[in-house]
């Protein structure tokens, strides 16, 4: 059995998720790969005090992506499952939010 800390890895920040955090309340969340959407909702809303409207979650697959010196060598990044979590339009995560 999970807890709430291991379901959440953490909290992906981008130009993107910020975006979505400020304009659709919507916020973004590495999760463990066995998470489904009811265990990110009640993880979300036991963590953060907030009512958790939808759940969307995402496979990212893995990538390959070329070394720096030579060329040739190709490494691979590992996938992970991502979770969008949309809040009420009153609820905020003060996370995202920086500093205040």
């Amino acid at each position: 059995m999970s807890t709430v800390y291991d379901i959440i890895r953490r909290p992906l920040v981008t130009e993107k998720s910020n975006y979505q955090a400020n304009v659709l309340h919507q916020f973004v969340f590495e999760v463990a790969p066995h998470a489904t959407r009811t265990m990110v909702k009640d993880a979300v809303e036991t963590l953060f005090d907030v009512e958790v409207v939808k759940v969307n979650i995402i496979n990212v697959p893995a990538k390959r992506k070329r070394s720096g010196r030579s060329r040739r060598m190709v490494v691979r990044q590992s996938g992970y499952k991502k979770a969008i979590v949309s809040l009420g339009p009153d609820d905020r995560i003060q996370y995202f939010e920086g500093v205040e």
